[in-house]
């Protein structure tokens, strides 16, 4: 699966308006490196990034694993609007 689509499957699971939820890929300079950058709604954001960090570590876990397979780093990154 790819990587961005495993991230936004992840993450609309949680939301409860999926409508507004946006995942986008940027290659980086480093080597082998991928951005993934989460859009959320505001009221979405506690969802989330759960208690302490635990859901939005969780998903970095997930999707740091899955891009290990295919010698990928990946990098997220979880923001508002």
């Amino acid at each position: 699966m790819d990587l961005v689509e495993l991230t936004k499957q992840l993450v609309m699971a949680l939301v409860s308006d999926s409508e507004a939820v946006s995942v986008k890929k940027f290659e980086t300079d480093e080597d082998n490196t991928i951005l993934i950058q989460v859009m959320v709604a505001a009221d979405d954001m506690g969802k989330v990034i759960g208690k302490g960090g635990k859901i939005a570590n969780a998903i970095r876990t997930l999707v740091q694993a899955s891009g290990y397979i295919n010698h990928q780093r990946v990098r997220i990154n979880i923001d508002s609007f």
